[in-house]
């Protein structure tokens, strides 16, 4: 193109056709070009226009971005073309997708748990058990975890109410437990776990002691006396410590005679929720819904199960919990008001066992018969992953083999 003339014939007859650059570059050489073989700057005001409509249909640019590429050329003779090189010391990438994977399958084996608790975990299998494909990983920091948590390739990998008329019951004492930093002090509760076409479910009763956050989970066809006393006491005797105090809410299942015999045999005080104070029993509560739930979900299982159940929940879920999940301790600090409030750094994440550990005089609150020597053996036998995901393969049978006798009694 050589005459002004030419350009606007070119534009009458060029409205489908589109043009492609090779790059940016090469656009900016063309309208430097353009500009100087027409001497743009002496043209006539409707040749000027020309010109800009030739530029943006030829380079695709939008009329706001050749005004600018023209002003510049006004201003300083000339169109500068950037070339940035790429940095050879650059942002690296410091998790690979295997660390991904180890992180997604981790989370697939306990369930998700929190960032800390997830990262202790990941330390663990590295400092702990020696696992030299976690060395890596191990060093993620909190924030981060979660940033490879929305991450495609970790996706890739994981893929009635009925008012009450309350009752006065002498069984039990209304005060809150103060352990005053010792094991002993344990919260209790029960969980159903549904009902299906009238029949009642099983249900799960969750024990929880204050400050180790050691827990026991058994299970039950009913929750009457006969057949929560000889779960109550074996979920008793699977504690590694003296039981001092019982603590539960006011629910006829446990604030009746018979149990309150039971505890008074064994010389276990026994104290239930004061009035108004929702919070008494807040710890269990909480751990029914963070882990018990989380393992064992919401679906109806029969009563009948409660034996398989517990098997599951003797030699997998207990050690599990107590031996290779990492929880939050509080840190009780007192602001500048003087009013205590409760932190939960880092530091304090770990397993019920090692908060067992470190406690001061820690023998001299084992049961006897029971030696860390003999808890070590059992904490240390697997890892923190290679237990957990034996766990998840024990609850697949467990709930495979629910189902099937479910689909037989429903079978006509």
């Amino acid at each position: 193109m050589k005459t002004i003339e030419q350009i606007k014939e070119f534009l009458e007859g060029s409205d489908g056709l589109e043009f492609v650059a090779v790059c940016a570059d090469e656009k900016k050489s063309w309208v430097e070009e353009l500009l100087i073989r027409f001497d743009y700057l002496r043209l006539k005001r409707n040749e000027k226009g020309v010109i800009r409509k030739y530029i943006q249909k030829i380079s695709g640019y939008g009329r706001s971005q050749t005004e600018r590429l023209i002003a510049e050329y006004r201003k300083e003779g000339k169109i500068r073309r950037i070339r940035r090189k790429a940095q050879r010391n650059g942002f690296l990438t410091k998790y690979t997708s295997l660390d991904i994977e180890l992180l997604a399958n981790t989370d697939e084996a306990h369930k998700c748990l929190s960032g800390p608790a997830t990262k202790k975990i990941l330390e663990r299998e590295w400092e702990t058990y020696g696992k030299e494909e976690f060395r890596n990983i191990s060093q993620i920091s909190i924030s981060h975890l979660y940033n490879l948590r929305r991450s495609h390739r970790y996706k890739n990998v994981t893929m009635e109410y009925v008012k009450t008329k309350p009752t006065v019951s002498n069984i039990g004492e209304r005060a809150k437990p103060d352990p005053q930093g010792k094991p002993g002090y344990i919260r209790i509760d029960t969980v159903h776990q549904g009902d299906r076409d009238g029949e009642k479910g099983v249900y799960h009763i969750n024990a929880v002691d204050e400050v180790t956050q050691w827990e026991i989970v058994a299970s039950a066809e009913k929750i009457s006396e006969s057949y929560l006393i000889p779960v109550l006491g074996e979920m008793l005797n699977q504690f590694p410590f003296t039981i001092v105090g019982f603590h539960s809410d006011n629910g006829s299942e446990f604030v009746n005679k018979v149990v309150a015999e039971l505890l008074d045999k064994l010389l276990i005080r026994f104290t239930k929720s004061r009035p108004r104070h929702s919070n008494d029993n807040g710890l269990v509560e909480t751990k029914n819904g963070s882990v018990l739930r989380k393992q064992l979900g919401y679906a109806y299982m029969p009563q009948n199960s409660a034996e398989r159940l517990n098997e599951f929940n003797r030699d997998f879920l207990n050690v599990y919990i107590n031996f290779h999940r990492p929880c939050f301790f509080p840190v009780a600090v007192v602001d500048r008001k003087g009013k205590v409030r409760k932190t939960y750094p880092y530091e304090e994440v770990r397993t019920p066992y090692e908060k067992l550990k470190s406690l001061p005089k820690a023998e001299d609150h084992l049961r006897p018969g029971v030696s860390f020597q003999s808890l070590d053996a059992i904490a240390y036998q697997m890892s923190d992953n290679e237990f957990a995901e034996r766990k998840v393969k024990a609850r697949f049978d467990l709930f495979r083999e629910i189902n099937k006798s479910l689909e037989r009694v429903t079978s006509p």
